[in-house]
């Protein structure tokens, strides 16, 4: 198992990729893998075998509005570990709210 995080953007297409990255979520959202959005990156977990023809898919989707494509991928592969997506981040906020609560701090 691992967890994903990838952006995916046309060279070439324009000064808004609004659509086509629109298109590249569309394409993971319908995987029915785990995924989230953000400003800048989607994250999606599951296997390398069926997390990687999604982000293919995607990267081929955007690829059409543009003459190039730029494509950042990261992995963190933790073979065993289901449902790191949220765990991860929960993981973060429980320290935090446990040292603001040492400290006094909300």
């Amino acid at each position: 198992m691992a967890v994903f995080a990838f952006s995916v953007a046309p060279l070439g297409a324009g000064e808004s990729v609004a659509d086509s990255v629109a298109e590249a979520v569309r394409i993971v959202r319908e995987s029915g893998l785990p995924n989230r959005t953000s400003a800048m990156f989607t994250e999606i977990e599951g296997e390398w075998d069926e997390v990687m023809p999604v982000i293919k898919a995607a990267t081929d989707a955007v690829g059409r509005d543009g003459h190039r494509v730029s494509l950042v991928l990261k992995a963190d592969i933790r073979p065993g570990f289901t449902g790191q997506l949220d765990a991860k981040v929960a993981r973060v906020e429980e320290r935090l709210a446990a040292e603001a609560e040492e400290t006094g701090h909300s």
